[in-house]
């Protein structure tokens, strides 16, 4: 997975009735654009993660 700041990473519910989350790259803690990242939910929360297969990357260009 690699990533770029401005992303969007769409993190996919994983059991029945949990929402999807989406969270802007705010940083890559990586090298060459992999995980870790620093991220920002929408409700404000930052965090740094590593993720996993049910999260999608959403290049800046396409947030439009």
């Amino acid at each position: 997975m690699q990533a770029s700041v401005g992303d969007r990473l769409l993190i996919h519910g994983r059991i029945v009735g949990q929402h999807d989350r989406n969270a802007e790259v705010i940083e890559v803690l990586g090298a060459n654009g992999g995980p870790p990242y620093r991220v920002r939910f929408e409700d404000g929360h930052e965090t740094v993660m590593s993720p996993g297969p049910d999260t999608v990357v959403r290049p800046f260009a396409a947030n439009d």
